[in-house]
């Protein structure tokens, strides 16, 4: 085992050229790019290392388990090497800085502060920093393309692969086929992505995880329109054994009601008026991969029974004469924002074909219930449009205190008005967004209480509900104290 460890950041491409520059340093080194909540982990983790050279990676995690990990490295007689181009966080005291040796460069970029911590020539590396220049263009959409699948796919070699390929100055020729596979991949599929670190969104992300890889489970998605369902249905089918078998999405409220059998099943030629050539449906288009029946709740009573019929045998003959019967494997995942149940009750949908789509069942929340996740959805959307970096903590709350009932594509939708009207002023934004879409909104249908202690209650939890429960905004907004809304809300 090598006998040095290299720790770099994630998110720009400063980090990976900071990584490569130490690995030109060292030689031989082992390499991952990690965030500051997994550093102190990690650290605890890691043994038989001589040196651990730290690139960036922001001491503000858990700062007491660091000092602690730290302490045991020391002992172990591990040098560990802190290397920044920004400053010490004012909540890291001496007990970390005294066990490890630091440097943190005037220059703000930590590719430069290891150049000059190692004393090494930073302008080769240059190019790699230029998004104009076709070479950093290329390595900036690669770099993408590896946390993509680093975050997603948990692949944890997939930013070290390409640190080494900058180590290297690499052409694009010598990147392998899985790599140019990942960011054909990332290209297409990148841009949809379950952001964010809220509760709500980690319970959703663990629910793909168990799921994914039982891949003849079928699966109900249900959520509002915009939460991101076909996003989830992706997930599941790329980190199942099925990801490099086809994922088809077909929308059920996209063809008539006539043409969905021929669609469903695909044609032979002469079939009917019009089928001048064989055509295969949606099932054999997906054979060996996933089938997302997105927006299943439109489907017609008669096409139920055709898609009931395929689900209970897996076999099916295309419309025309003399067509054979074919036989496919796909895994079925169905998603609607409509009550199933309660089509089923109303004799809308079919009652077998509800239990036999729905193995499991997945709920995307909306956007109101997980507002603690809008910084990093916003960040994520105009990273990935170039729109721009982090918003201001006062455009971040204008945005939250507002429902989104368009939820996530609302949100972008709302970014991107931002950027191209170049407004900077995200209160009189919601403002006006309210006025322009007011028809849109849900309409208040609960009946006040006449009590004035039960209706100042009933206000109290809806203003509480408006800043996502955050008691002290609230306490503001309502011109009380936070003890007094906390009375409220008991």
């Amino acid at each position: 085992m090598t006998k040095t460890l290299i720790l770099t950041g994630r998110g720009y491409t400063d980090y990976a050229v900071a990584g490569a520059l130490a690995l030109r340093h060292f030689g031989d080194a082992d390499i991952f790019a990690i965030s500051k909540r997994r550093l102190p982990e990690l650290l605890e983790e890691v043994k038989g290392y001589k040196e651990i050279a730290i690139l960036g990676v922001s001491l503000e995690g858990d700062v007491e388990r660091l000092a602690k990990a730290l302490v045991r490295l020391k002992h172990d007689k591990a040098s560990v090497h802190w290397i920044s181009g920004l400053d010490f966080p004012e909540c890291i005291g001496d007990e970390i800085k005294s066990n490890m040796k630091s440097h943190v460069s005037d220059s703000g970029s930590v590719s430069y502060a290891v150049a000059e911590y190692y004393n090494m020539d930073h302008s080769e590396f240059d190019v790699f920093l230029d998004e104009k220049h076709p070479i950093g263009k290329n390595y900036t959409t690669f770099l993408e393309a590896a946390e993509y699948c680093q975050r997603n796919y948990q692949d944890e070699l997939a930013v070290p692969r390409v640190i080494r390929h900058i180590e290297a100055k690499d052409p694009e020729n010598k990147w392998s086929e899985s790599e140019k596979r990942m960011v054909d991949h990332y290209k297409r599929y990148g841009h949809r992505e379950l952001v964010g670190k809220s509760a709500v969104n980690q319970k959703l992300l663990e629910n793909i995880n168990l799921i994914a890889p039982h891949e003849h489970a079928r699966v109900l998605i249900i959520g509002e329109t915009g939460t991101g369902k076909e996003t989830v249905a992706q997930q599941i089918h790329f980190k199942s054994p099925r990801k490099r078998e086809p994922f088809i999405a077909f929308n059920c409220a996209s063809v008539t009601p006539s043409l969905l059998e021929s669609r469903f099943l695909g044609y032979e030629k002469g079939a009917f008026t019009g089928a001048n050539e064989a055509r295969a449906g949606i099932f054999k288009a997906a054979d060996g991969g996933t089938l997302l029946l997105d927006e299943i709740g439109e489907l017609p009573l008669e096409a139920q029974g055709i898609l009931l019929r395929v689900l209970e045998e897996g076999r099916f003959q295309r419309l025309g004469e003399n067509a054979r019967e074919e036989e496919v494997n796909v895994r079925i995942i169905a998603a609607t924002n409509r009550n199933l149940p309660a089509m089923v009750r109303d004799g809308k949908f079919r009652n077998d074909l509800f239990h036999r789509l729905c193995v499991v069942q997945l709920r995307v929340a909306p956007l109101r219930e997980h507002k603690e996740d809008i910084p990093d959805i916003a960040f994520s959307y105009r990273k990935n449009n170039n729109m721009g970096g982090r918003l201001s903590s006062a455009q971040i709350e204008a945005l939250q205190s507002y429902d989104f009932p368009g939820n996530v594509r609302e949100l972008n939708n709302l970014l991107e008005r931002a950027h191209v009207l170049q407004i900077t002023d995200y209160n009189q934004l919601i403002r006006e967004h309210r006025e322009l879409n007011a028809a849109l909104l849900p309409q208040e249908n609960t009946e006040w209480p006449d009590n004035l202690e039960e209706a100042t209650r009933y206000h109290v939890k809806r203003i509480c509900e408006k800043y996502s429960n955050n008691i002290t905004k609230a306490a503001e907004a309502l011109g009380l104290s936070r003890n007094t809304v906390r009375k409220y809300l008991e």
